[in-house]
């Protein structure tokens, strides 16, 4: 697993490549799956929800959404200047972070539908990889404004890959594509409120941007809604694990980012517990259970995570022949402590008749 480069050190389409190919805990990954194992799959109990979803697709309300206007790089412009050192270093993280992360999405989907034969997934996966990668583009014009593009192609050859099961895939790529919508709306809501606040345009795309996530999750928890074998017995302590994952990792990489949070008008713990209730509120549509976030432990401990992983990187910039034990420590602890959040009490879900929802937030 690579070190992370600092986000001091984002000066160049280099620095850019190698942020987007780091591999730790709080970095996006790329995914394989067992295609074959896909082929089986089997919605036809819920194949008008299907049908109706793929015409939503089809339609592709977003196809003229992802143009830069002209004003886009002459307003990035005028508002550099009055960016703090701090806050262009954060901000160019979170643009290549997310970069990675929708590209990830885009490789992925683009794999499945290239390896399987089930005529719905086939179909589904084609229209994901089409909005994954007009995202994943708009991005990186963003960061073409600064210099800093990545040669996505160049990524796809040399990241890492990551294998999960197709069941890991769907719980994962659920929360994902939920949690980003859940995310990008906060925000979007926010800046509509606060327009003095929106320091960059590309948080203007924002509200139709992140309905292409709502979209992409409802596609997996019909996926799932049409599997409910994946939603019983011990899968329910897998479900219980992505959650927590996905969390905590937003939880102690939102809290690393002190400027661009000020930035935005938001503290990082009730901007997380914002999108972890949205999130929560959503995922009743197909999960059996939900993280008690309102538990007095749970903040406690995503908290004790967050100094863990400080000091951890405290220990790395240091440097000695302390270091690697010191960062062995952390690690240990970190996981004592997601262990200790992974046993507190959950919510029972009784699941809904209708498996989909609407973006209401």
């Amino acid at each position: 697993m690579s070190a992370i480069p600092s986000p001091d050190t984002l000066s160049t389409t280099e620095d850019a490549r190698r942020h987007a190919e780091a591999d730790t805990l709080l970095t996006p990954r790329f995914y394989t799956t067992d295609y074959a194992a896909l082929d089986p799959v089997d919605v036809a109990p819920l194949r008008a929800a299907w049908d109706a979803l793929l015409a939503e697709y089809e339609g592709d309300n977003n196809h003229d959404h992802f143009q830069r206007t002209p004003q886009f790089a002459a307003e990035v412009a005028a508002a550099m200047p009055n960016w703090s050192p701090e806050l262009r270093r954060e901000f160019l993280e979170f643009l290549v972070s997310s970069l990675t992360s929708e590209f990830s999405g885009c490789v992925l989907y683009n794999e499945i539908q290239k390896n399987v034969a089930n005529p719905d997934i086939k179909r589904l996966m084609r229209y994901m990889a089409r909005d994954e990668s007009r995202h994943a583009g708009f991005l990186n014009q963003a960061l073409k404004d600064f210099g800093l593009g990545v040669d996505l192609g160049g990524l796809k050859r040399t990241k890492a890959y990551t294998y999960f099961k197709p069941k890991y895939i769907f719980y994962a790529t659920y929360l994902s594509e939920k949690i980003g919508y859940a995310r990008y709306i906060t925000i979007y809501r926010r800046l509509e409120q606060r327009p003095d606040l929106r320091f960059h345009p590309i948080f203007r795309w924002f509200e139709r941007w992140c309905n292409d996530e709502f979209r992409h999750g409802e596609s997996f928890a019909l996926l799932m809604r049409a599997q409910p074998e994946l939603l019983r017995g011990v899968n329910k302590l897998w479900i219980r694990f992505f959650l927590l994952a996905v969390y905590a990792t937003m939880y102690v990489r939102d809290h690393d980012r002190p400027a661009l949070n000020q930035a935005l008008g938001f503290d990082a713990t009730e901007f997380d517990l914002r999108v972890f209730r949205i999130t929560s509120e959503i995922s009743r549509q197909v999960f059996p259970l939900t993280l008690d976030i309102d538990h007095p432990a749970f903040l406690r401990g995503l908290d004790r995570l967050v100094r863990l992983h400080q000091a951890s990187a405290a220990a790395r910039a240091r440097g000695g022949l302390l270091a690697p034990l010191r960062v062995a420590a952390c690690a240990l602890a970190g996981a004592a402590t997601f262990v200790r959040l992974y046993l507190l009490p959950t919510r029972a879900n009784t699941l809904p008749e209708q498996a989909r929802v609407a973006p209401a937030w």
